[in-house]
């Protein structure tokens, strides 16, 4: 019984298995800033939960989870670049 992982073949095929592993990135990074936010008690607002669920840009959601992390104090701080 083989445990390897097997190799897309189609062109097809491996785009989508892509596609698809960077939109699990994207939810994957969208939770970890609700649960960051969550954490520093920061409220999110509904219009605010579906910007960030629905972003599927990673460096976006980084920048956003470093301003979470470090300096926001609402949500609005992540959506505005600070000086």
């Amino acid at each position: 019984m083989s445990t390897g992982l097997r190799e897309y073949r189609s062109d097809f095929v491996r785009k989508n298995v892509n596609q698809g592993r960077a939109e699990g990135r994207a939810e994957g990074e969208a939770r970890a800033l609700l649960a960051v936010l969550a954490a520093r008690g920061i409220d999110v607002p509904d219009h605010a939960h579906t910007r960030i669920t629905e972003c599927t840009d990673l460096d976006q959601l980084e920048t956003w989870i470093r301003r979470a992390a470090a300096a926001a104090t609402t949500v609005d701080d992540l959506f505005t670049p600070q000086p």
